[in-house]
């Protein structure tokens, strides 16, 4: 029972993070620029987590198991800048599900888990090197989770029953984003961040390589890690993910 829970509770985790890039890279420009990245993100997760009073478990789930429960999900960004100053916002929201069989049907014959996770980050930026080849902004933010959970029980002596379990919770982030141009339209980005608040620790690191497609639309591919230690009550939230990203990037 908990290798299944473990494994539907980790997958709810599935998310996110991010690719970003500066709107724009002309300092002597006052009118705002604003850009939107659609990304998909392959992480897998380790860590530990725990929900409906059950003691946390230990788990290290690869992106392939946690793709084959995935329903749905929604990754982007969004960036507007002027000049030196930025506002961004990085949503996630995963949906999955996971179902199995008791190997008996005595007490129960079937339990599904469904889970749902929202990562929203939103902050702002100022860049404090800024030029022809790239910037450097020192960024702030605050990063909302929001974790769900339905377990059902069909059939057995249990009949049909079902429990939900879910926990909001802010951290504040600090940090940095940067953009550096290497010539032939290639140009590497990325960012690290570093906080809490109501997580004991959360954080947020990436690099990324693009590549400019035309002036309005570039490629990325690179690779993200972001872990938070949350914990209230009988929720655990103590985990790492990390894998390749891939998107694209939408100025306007």
């Amino acid at each position: 029972m908990h290798t299944y829970l473990t494994r539907g509770l980790l997958l709810a985790a599935f998310s996110s993070a991010a690719i970003t890039t500066q709107a724009a890279e002309d300092s002597t420009q006052d009118d705002w620029k604003f850009a939107f990245s659609p990304y998909f993100w392959a992480a897998g997760i380790s860590g530990d987590v725990g929900q409906f009073g059950l003691p946390k478990v230990h788990t290290d789930t690869s992106f392939d198991n946690i793709l084959s429960d995935l329903d749905f999900s929604f990754m982007g960004i969004a960036e507007a800048r002027k000049n030196r100053f930025s506002l961004f916002a990085d949503i996630v929201y995963t949906k999955v599900s996971s179902s199995a069989s008791s190997p008996r049907g005595v007490l129960v014959d079937h339990v599904n888990l469904k889970s749902e996770t929202f990562a929203g980050l939103v902050g702002g930026g100022y860049a404090i090197a800024q030029g022809s080849r790239g910037t450097l902004d020192l960024v702030g933010g605050v990063r909302v989770w929001d974790a769900r959970s339905k377990m059902s029980f069909k059939g057995g002596l249990a009949g049909d029953r079902s429990a939900t379990d879910s926990d909001t919770w802010v951290d504040a982030l600090a940090g940095f984003r940067g953009k550096f141009i290497l010539g032939n339209d290639f140009y590497l980005s990325g960012w690290a961040l570093a906080g809490g608040g109501a997580a004991d620790l959360d954080w947020d690191v990436a690099a990324m390589l693009g590549y400019d497609v035309s002036d309005s639309v570039s490629a990325v591919l690179g690779y993200r890690a972001l872990g938070v230690e949350y914990e209230k009550d009988d929720f655990v939230y103590d985990v790492v993910q990390r894998g390749p990203t891939v998107g694209l990037v939408l100025r306007f």
